[in-house]
């Protein structure tokens, strides 16, 4: 019989729509599994928890081979845009929230939220700059304590 897994922490690191996302669903459906979940957004991924930033969120085009189009069309006018269009369109019919509603529902439902210390210095950002699900600032010595006896998934 395996034993069953009782907390996960989950770093994101990348702050385009498709580096959040995965994230996002992973702590929600550990929440919904009864699983305690920490977020960790560090570098890009702060993009995020930023107030300002996080409805603004974009697929990345260029340098991401899983579009299949080549880089000389992602660099177009118009086609990240486009492509955030597409991809919201599909979230969106499968109930996906955006970002900052499906911050809110996995904080609601007892998922934990932090911002990296260390970047959050060197982007000389504060906590008034997040949004208000986000726990605390911590260092990664302080992620790696609360993440002890659970798994680490790096998104």
């Amino acid at each position: 019989m395996s034993e069953q897994l009782k907390k996960v922490s989950i770093v994101v690191s990348k702050g385009s729509l498709e580096g959040v996302y995965p994230g996002l669903i992973m702590a929600n459906g550990a929440r919904m599994e009864g699983i305690e979940a920490n977020l960790f957004f560090t570098f890009f991924g702060l993009d995020a928890i930023i107030d300002k930033r996080m409805d603004k969120l974009k697929v990345a085009t260029v340098g991401n081979p899983a579009m299949h189009i080549p880089s000389l069309i992602g660099i177009l006018p118009g086609m990240s845009a486009f492509a955030t269009r597409m991809m919201k369109k599909e979230m969106e019919k499968l109930d996906i929230p955006p970002v900052r509603e499906f911050l809110e529902m996995i904080h609601d439902a007892g998922c934990n939220i932090y911002a990296c210390k260390a970047t959050v210095d060197m982007f000389h950002l504060k906590k008034e700059d997040f949004c208000e699900q986000v726990d605390d600032i911590i260092t990664v010595g302080e992620f790696y304590e609360m993440s002890a006896g659970g798994e680490i998934i790096f998104t």
